[in-house]
């Protein structure tokens, strides 16, 4: 499916030829019409002037028209301040190692002794101060590209350039955020871009791919299902069987793979979704840049669940069927302009999407098993009988009344030696209850404010008396 967010054109600009961006999933690929040698702070990239490789090569020269030779440029002043600093430190150094006169003016000794002092905390403080600008530089450097020095073409390119840079220089992530209200769900996809290639980028058309450039699709040709009788086979002795072993494993693996043509080691990518982008203006400042793709609503029913066996805690579940496909399962929630949950998940059902979207903090569950006095066993002919259960204890410690389904389970058999049964699901009032297959066992409770309900489960499992269960 392919979705175009439109942006502003890049004022002022009057290309004959068309700059594009491309973004796949293990490269970049960027074509441009280049004003100059320079390229920018990066490494580790391909060049191609009109299809022909080029030659690049490292540069003193940065334009200080972009904000990363800036940094640069202030990154080389701060190298030459602080060699300067180290140079004064030495020499310093070097004055107060000088011989000592014969005869001590104590009162010009004492002051020049204070200029001394007074001049290497300076330069102490200054070599601090000197320190942290570096590191602070160096981390801003690290977030914005992972080159430390300007590259450049070795000769000009008076047509198209075309780069190619590795995976994780230009990247992109799709996120959901929804709105929440009582019956319907404001879906919002946002794409969010980064640039840590070192090159700022102006595409007049960007693209975005959900797959990689590089694809291998092993050719698979049809061989026949051969049918035949069986050989007795006796192999010879051998003095080292071990080794006969494994070199007979290997032709058999080796005749298998010739006959059966394995699939592919790397399937191509059954959606290949694409996200399109005029006029974006893409500097290389590492921050990620928000770009909206679409939104829309749905109706949406949210309910409370709870898998005691699994987990004590109570959750909400908001189902809908979407517009359009949901290409990742993390979400952003909010209602009435609140943060529910800033990374919830989601999945897909048969015909549904599931978001989940909160844990419900006002629902207490303990679930314990059946003591052991009150478990049964019984002989009866050849048959065992064992009784057992466990009880769920579910508290509402809000003021107000809460409904939800509860899934729970009961052990279930795979083989005609040993059966379960459901005997009973009590509680203090009459509950609502379906068994399913598998030993799925599901129930709707109902808890009014402030209410607390008890419910047990008792199930048998009848066997063989010589049999040995577990479960």
């Amino acid at each position: 499916m392919k979705r175009i967010i439109s942006l502003s054109l890049i004022a002022g600009t009057a290309l004959t030829f068309a700059s594009s961006l491309s973004v796949y999933q293990d490269k970049t690929l960027y074509r441009y019409m280049p004003e100059s040698t320079f390229i920018g702070l990066t490494k580790n990239i391909k060049a191609k002037c009109e299809g022909e490789s080029v030659s690049l090569s490292h540069t003193l020269n940065c334009p200080d028209n972009g904000h990363l030779c800036k940094l640069y440029a202030k990154a080389d002043a701060l190298e030459a301040n602080m060699l300067a600093n180290t140079n004064n430190t030495k020499l310093l150094q070097t004055l107060v190692n000088l011989p000592q006169p014969n005869k001590i003016d104590a009162v010009s000794w004492v002051d020049a002794a204070k200029v001394l002092a007074k001049e290497q905390t300076k330069l102490a403080l200054e070599e601090r101060q000197l320190n942290h600008e570096k590191r602070k530089i160096k981390q801003r450097f690290s977030q914005k590209t992972q080159a430390t020095m300007p590259l450049a073409l070795e000769k000009a390119c008076q047509g198209e350039l075309e780069l190619t840079l590795p995976y994780g220089f230009v990247t992109f992530t799709t996120e959901y955020a929804a709105e929440l209200t009582e019956d319907q769900l404001k879906v919002t996809q946002q794409l969010f871009i980064r640039n840590q290639s070192g090159i700022d980028m102006k595409a007049d058309e960007a693209h975005f791919y959900y797959r990689p450039a590089e694809q291998y699709v092993r050719p698979i040709h049809f061989s026949p299902w051969i049918v035949g009788e069986q050989k007795a086979y006796l192999p010879k002795k051998s003095k080292h069987p071990m080794r006969k072993m494994r070199v007979e494993e290997s032709v058999v693996q080796l005749n298998t793979m010739a006959a059966d043509a394995p699939a592919p080691v790397r399937a191509t990518y059954e959606d290949a979704r694409e996200y399109a982008i005029k006029g974006l203006v893409l500097p290389s400042t590492g921050e990620p840049k928000t770009v909206p793709v679409i939104d829309w609503k749905v109706p949406v029913t949210c309910k409370t669940e709870l898998f005691a066996y699994r987990n004590p805690n109570a959750f909400k579940v908001c189902s809908f069927k979407p517009k359009f496909q949901i290409e990742q399962n993390r979400w952003k929630i909010t209602k009435d302009g609140k943060i529910i949950n800033e990374r919830a998940v989601g999945e897909y059902g048969k015909d549904t999407y599931h978001l989940y979207t909160q844990i419900d903090q006002d629902i207490k569950v303990v679930r314990r098993k059946i003591v052991q006095k009150e478990r049964e066993t019984g002989i009866f002919g050849g048959t065992a009988r064992k009784k057992d259960g466990f009880t769920l204890t579910i508290t509402n410690k809000s003021d107000k009344e809460k409904k939800m389904s509860v899934t729970e389970r009961i052990p279930t058999s795979t083989t005609e030696k040993i059966k379960v049964k459901l005997l009973s699901v009590k509680g203090s009032s009459p509950v609502k209850y379906q068994l399913l297959k598998d030993g799925k066992l599901t129930m709707n409770v109902t808890l009014a404010a402030h209410e607390t309900k008890k419910i047990e489960v008792l199930f048998e499992i009848s066997y063989d008396k010589d049999v040995k269960i577990d479960y």
